[in-house]
């Protein structure tokens, strides 16, 4: 694949990956928490229902600017390469670099609230923390569902970045 179509697979990806999925879940978190809270119900319940609100709102904020960001970051792009292709694809490659640099941090912290959820679930007795318990081990498959379509997505981006940039010219 010529880089320009890894570039285009790898941003539409993006913008249909926030805007299919984590905006709409962060949205039916919220939905779906206020509606248990609203219960006024166990402590259960409330367990399940503040992550549910707490990710809700962070998924609908991170699906919402990602989504919406990333046609006007391709045209930036784009216009940079037009300009000056050595610097602008130098300088995406880095920040790809950083972004592949994260993911095993990414992905610890969605297995931390797995590991955490379960403990929570079946080694306490209180409604609250086994409630809370549940929705941290959903919310660490969401996180790791997510995280998994963008990493195999970053990857060959990032090495069809790296076979057009000049080692030389490398910062």
């Amino acid at each position: 694949m010529k880089l320009l179509e890894i570039m285009t697979t790898y941003f539409h990806g993006e913008k249909i990956e926030a805007l299919v999925f984590i905006l709409p879940i962060g949205l039916l978190s919220l939905v779906f928490g206020a509606w248990l809270w609203s219960e006024n119900a166990s402590g259960f319940l409330r367990g399940v229902a503040i992550p549910f609100v707490a990710m809700g709102l962070l998924m609908t904020v991170v699906g919402g600017v990602v989504g919406f960001r990333t046609p006007r970051q391709v045209e930036t792009l784009q216009a940079a390469i037009a300009a000056s292709p050595d610097t602008a694809l130098r300088d995406e490659h880095a920040r790809m670099e950083k972004v592949n640099r994260a993911w095993p941090r990414y992905l610890a912290l969605w297995g931390l609230f797995g590991i955490v959820g379960l403990v929570l679930r079946f080694a306490t007795r209180g409604d609250f923390s086994q409630g809370l318990g549940i929705a941290l081990v959903f919310f660490s498959g969401v996180g790791l569902l997510v995280d998994g379509f963008a990493e195999r997505r970053a990857h060959p981006y990032a090495a069809a970045l790296e076979s057009v940039v000049d080692p030389n010219a490398r910062r």
